[in-house]
């Protein structure tokens, strides 16, 4: 097995076992095979990769320039963008669009409806309300109570429909789908927390997300804390959790799933255990925390369809342990280290379920998660089951360039309390990114991730090699496995973000997030994305054609 410099070098974080890997060639696992005790013979993926999506291009070099840089012979359109009109009651698409999810309308790849994320306004609030965030004191929060609507309806997440019509994907404007779900709409709160109300105002915060088994979305609420400040809200509790919405339902009231944890979610990951339990996993957006999934107490059943939404209300909570490769759950009445915890004042730190899950990271800590390097993004391999973790990057432990782990479940149980796992990829000049994000599976398995190099470290020190933020390609089979390939450059301060790909995989749908955030003053913009000239940048979601 030939070995170049590129994959030698991005294969070195995970030590002597990945070497012993790459010198003898082991075989992956057969299915069904037991993964405890061993390492050599499962490290990176498939050996033959799947007769299915290939995507060929030439990589594109790290690029500055302001606009979406895409190899030769592919080409994008802006479908939406902050401010456009997306129903007949003139709702408007949201700011800082993040996460996407393309469900069809009557099972066809160029018609059906879209959602995404509006996760936070930042120091470009300016363009939402008004507000001079740049300049404003953070102690003395002056924003008026219009300011805080505005700031509150631009986040959420918007259902649109779309068509593709002529090879130009275009937004309906009067959809009867049409729906913003923001900072101002009403949720249930289900699950053991539920005790904290029976409804809460609005979602914000919201990064990542997941599709349920059953076509509705699951929108994760990630850094909520800086929204309540800014916004001046009573009660921080009713934030954080993983929100439930039925886009093709525009009468639907969202749920706030309380027993999947409150903590800084970036994503949802779902998937089915042998046993027939829904799994999800999860990663807490911040340095030193943790990553966790769910498993529910009873079954799917596809005959169900929506009723399976409340598979998400009872179950087990777990968080990682790597050092032991075990999953430890979360679960007051059996966990002793729960049941005993006391804070400062000696006082017992949970008295319930509900408790273990309002103050999730406390009780991860409590229980013996393992603090990781930032856990964004987690998904779930499409042919092999295997889990794929970002952990973007963690400068208190020198980790300035992130990497990507693989677990495996013993046994590919993904209810089951015992994994192994891997370092599959790390970033650095040798492999050619840095700061992993979301990631998302064609289906050959190919992993795409996009990067989250900060507006402040971007194209300076030691990130300057990179470029603005972008799209890679990395194969999880054959003889590139593991080598990234850039596909994409975002334009300038902004992030790609949200991959998801068209059922028939002609399409890449991507948000360009943020871009412009690295303004110093609000009369000179760093970026004029995508109308060019003298405008002002705005965020929003295109489609990319080529494939």
């Amino acid at each position: 097995m030939e070995v170049n410099r590129r994959q030698f070098l991005t294969f070195l974080g995970t030590g002597t076992a990945a070497l012993a890997s790459l010198a003898t060639g082991f075989p992956a696992l057969a299915k069904g095979e037991s993964i405890s005790g061993k390492t050599a013979d499962h490290l990176f993926g498939l050996q033959s990769p799947p007769k299915a999506f290939h995507p060929k291009f030439t990589p594109i070099k790290p690029s500055t320039k302001d606009d979406v840089i895409l190899p030769q012979g592919f080409s994008y359109n802006v479908i939406a963008l902050y401010g456009d009109k997306i129903n007949a009651s003139g709702d408007t698409f949201g700011f800082n669009a993040d996460f996407n999810c393309f469900l069809p309308m009557n099972g066809k790849s160029d018609h059906g409806l879209l959602w995404t994320n509006h996760e936070y306004c930042g120091e470009l609030e300016y363009y939402v309300n008004g507000y001079d965030n740049l300049n404003a004191d953070p102690k003395n929060n002056k924003r008026t109570q219009e300011q805080i609507r505005k700031y509150l309806y631009a986040l959420g997440g918007s259902v649109i429909e779309i068509k593709k019509e002529q090879g130009k994907w275009t937004l309906v404007p009067n959809s009867k789908y049409g729906r913003r779900v923001s900072g101002l709409t009403n949720h249930l709160m289900t699950g053991p927390a539920a005790s904290l109300a029976k409804e809460v105002v609005g979602t914000f915060a919201n990064c990542s997300g997941g599709v349920t088994l059953w076509n509705s979305i699951l929108s994760c609420e990630e850094n909520y804390q800086d929204v309540v400040t800014d916004c001046k809200l009573a009660d921080e509790r009713h934030y954080g959790w993983v929100v439930e919405v039925d886009p093709f339902d525009p009468n639907s009231t969202p749920k706030k799933h309380t027993a999947l944890g409150r903590f800084s979610h970036e994503n949802t990951a779902m998937t089915l255990a042998p046993g027939g339990q829904l799994v999800v996993y999860m990663g807490d957006d911040a340095t030193d925390q943790y990553v966790y999934k769910y498993v529910s107490k009873n079954k799917y059943d596809k005959a169900k369809g929506k009723a399976n939404s409340k598979l998400l209300e009872e179950g087990t909570l777990y968080a990682a342990n790597f050092a032991k490769g075990k999953w430890i759950a979360l679960d007051y009445h059996k966990t002793e280290a729960l049941q005993k915890a006391v804070d400062k004042e000696n006082k017992p730190q949970f008295t319930s379920q509900a408790d273990v899950l309002i103050n999730c990271r406390i009780a991860a800590k409590v229980a013996g998660g393992t603090p990781m390097d930032r856990p964004e993004d987690v998904e779930v391999h499409p042919i092999d089951g295997s889990i794929f973790i970002s952990l973007t990057n963690n400068k208190n432990h020198s980790n300035f360039y992130g990497h990507i782990m693989r677990l495996f479940e013993k046994n590919n149980d993904h209810a089951g309390v015992e994994f192994d796992f891997e370092i599959f990829a790390t970033g650095g000049p040798q492999s050619g990114f840095a700061a992993p994000d979301n990631l998302a599976f064609d289906s050959a398995g190919n992993l795409w991730v996009v990067t989250d190099i900060s507006s402040g470290s971007m194209n300076a020190g030691i990130y300057r090699s990179f470029g603005n933020n972008g799209v890679y390609f990395i194969p999880t089979s054959g003889e590139n496995k593991g080598v990234a390939s850039q596909f994409a450059s975002a334009p300038v301060g902004a992030e790609m973000t949200g991959p998801w790909f068209t059922p028939d995989e002609k399409t890449l749908f991507l948000s360009v997030q943020h871009p412009g955030e690295n303004v110093e003053s609000y009369d000179k913009p760093t970026s004029h994305w995508p109308r060019g000239a003298s405008s002002l940048a705005l965020p929003g979601v295109i489609a990319i054609n080529g494939f």
